[in-house]
């Protein structure tokens, strides 16, 4: 893990599109803002592995009941040729 130290109104840049700015420090908070392309997503850990859990437990229940998921990809980019 990377640790930088930065101060309010100073920023980090990621891969030349993202960038993490740290708006406000207040006690035992820090406020970032992050720029990044609309196609990143961005999700706090805690809702991030809330929102795993639950697609982990649908798709174990969609087992359990005889589903069969299917997955589309819908973005031309990462879609093999016919």
């Amino acid at each position: 893990m990377l640790v930088l130290t930065r101060r309010a109104n100073q920023s980090i840049i990621i891969s030349e599109n993202i960038v993490i700015t740290i708006l406000d420090i207040h006690r035992d908070q820090v406020r970032i803002g992050i720029s990044a392309p609309r196609d990143v997503e961005i999700h706090r850990e805690e809702v991030f592995l809330a929102v795993k859990s639950a697609n982990e437990a649908a798709a174990a229940n969609s087992k359990n009941l005889g589903i069969e998921l299917v997955i589309v990809d819908e973005d031309p980019k990462t879609q093999q040729p016919e």
